[in-house]
């Protein structure tokens, strides 16, 4: 692109083209470690790293890398925190690549201005997480899908939908991982709400510090 005589090469057009270069950079190298969490779980070999994690906490330092993300698009991202207290015993690393899969799916499958909602709340013996947004939704016959490996919706008109379908895959399998349960409501033209349930209190995740995923 750079090389192309009929681009200007002004600074700010170099500068402009940069970036992108290095978001698109950003996003491979992203879908490479995707495919390569995936390779890991198929041979049994990931560890999860347990430990407590205040989920409120989590999810406010993961809204603040989206925010300025979805203020560029005219959107907007609110949270309703509920849950107190909010602590469960998991990976935070893999917790938060789960909430930045999410609310990037939330951001992508929107058609414009963005609407999401991040809240908390307890429900019995887990705590609840659900991501909303009023995006393009899925087709009930596509629902049951989507968190198999490489399964993309259909997307319609919306075309800045990149990537190789693996992101609900591996959402799917953190959350099996942790004991916990996910859910997807969804209507055409409507929005999305993914709700995940993690476990409050599991007695193995007291009596060692990792666990072995095994296949499937």
């Amino acid at each position: 692109m750079l090389r192309d005589n009929t681009v200007s090469n002004t600074p700010k057009t170099i500068e402009h083209i940069s970036g992108i270069i290095f978001q698109e950079s950003k996003r491979l190298t992203t879908q490479v470690e995707k495919v390569l969490q995936m390779a890991v779980f198929n041979e049994g070999k990931l560890k999860l790293k347990i430990k407590e994690v205040n989920l409120n906490t989590l999810i406010n330092s993961v809204v603040l890398n989206f925010e300025l993300r979805v203020k560029s698009k005219n959107g907007e991202l609110t949270t309703d925190l509920k849950a107190n207290p909010a602590i469960i015993k998991g990976d935070d690393v893999h917790i938060t690549n789960v909430l930045f899969n999410l609310l990037d799916n939330a951001v992508k499958y929107s058609k414009e201005e963005p609407r999401i909602i991040i809240s908390t709340e307890l429900d019995g013996e887990f705590l609840m997480l659900s991501v909303k947004d009023h995006g393009i939704g899925i087709q009930k016959e596509h629902v049951s899908q989507i968190f198999e490996r490489f399964y993309r919706v259909p997307t319609g008109n919306v075309h800045d939908v990149k990537g190789f379908g693996l992101g609900l895959s591996y959402v799917k399998k953190i959350v099996d991982a942790h004991r916990g349960k996910i859910k997807v409501e969804s209507s055409l033209n409507k929005g999305t709400k993914f709700m995940i349930y993690f476990p409050i209190n599991i007695e193995e995740y007291g009596k060692k510090s990792k666990i072995t995923i095994g296949r499937g």
